[in-house]
């Protein structure tokens, strides 16, 4: 990929701001603290793309390539150096808000395989799986789906092998919900062939971002008048 030195948007190198996609695990990648949400954290060397400085992604798939854990943060990027397609650095960045992804990481990926699902013969097990996410199904899905793959290699019948890996990867759980979310992403994108599916899988992950912000935030609110209320029958 070609490094450009221009930000997209309307911003300038070396100045503006961009709203981007961020993960996080318990720390940062060097060891310190992930800061609170509204705290600016500022890099007190010259950006460099993947060597020094900040980085992020415009696209939260692009982001999730780059994920070393599973909390998904939106963020503000300020004094912006260079970018990639898929990634860019700054010199500071700010944390808006941010959500837990391991359960919608791994909705996503059993959404991503069931929009593959008529490339393949999907036994009823793996759609019952893919469809509730209940873990009574789930290794019978991922053999089965691991099988049917296989077999289709065998067959070079791309297409069908790629979408059943999908459905393989969303019904795995040992690994992170991260890497099962990109590997059921990657091989449905695969499945698809075709240029407008990785945008597509884009937007569907920022919805369920969007909807378990939501969700947290209306749970805030209940948690607000639930202690008022208490207060007020004190």
């Amino acid at each position: 990929m070609t490094e450009q030195n221009v930000i997209p948007n309307g911003t300038q190198n070396g100045s503006g701001e961009l709203l981007a996609w961020h993960f996080v695990d318990e720390t940062l990648r060097d060891g310190r603290p992930v800061p609170a949400d509204g705290e600016r954290l500022a890099h007190d060397a010259a950006p460099a793309l993947c060597v020094s400085g900040l980085h992020a992604s415009e696209r939260i798939l692009d982001a999730l390539k780059y994920a070393p854990g599973n909390t998904i943060c939106r963020v503000e990027c300020q004094d912006l150096a260079t970018r990639q397609d898929d990634k860019l650095v700054c010199a500071t960045r700010t944390v808006l808000w941010r959500v837990d992804g391991e359960d919608l990481l791994r909705e996503f990926a059993r959404k991503v395989a069931l929009d593959v699902a008529e490339l393949w013969e999907m036994p009823d097990g793996v759609r019952k799986y893919l469809e509730t996410g209940n873990e009574n199904f789930r290794v019978a899905a991922r053999a089965e789906a691991r099988d049917l793959s296989r077999a289709y290699v065998r067959e070079d019948n791309v297409p069908a092998a790629a979408a059943a890996e999908a459905a393989r990867a969303a019904a795995a759980r040992t690994h992170a919900a991260r890497a099962t979310a990109l590997a059921a992403a990657w091989a449905a994108n695969r499945a698809r062939g075709d240029a407008e599916t990785w945008g597509r899988y884009n937007l569907l992950l920022e919805g369920l971002v969007e909807a378990a912000r939501t969700a947290d935030d209306s749970d805030d609110e209940w948690g607000d008048f639930a202690d008022e209320f208490e207060m007020e029958l004190g």
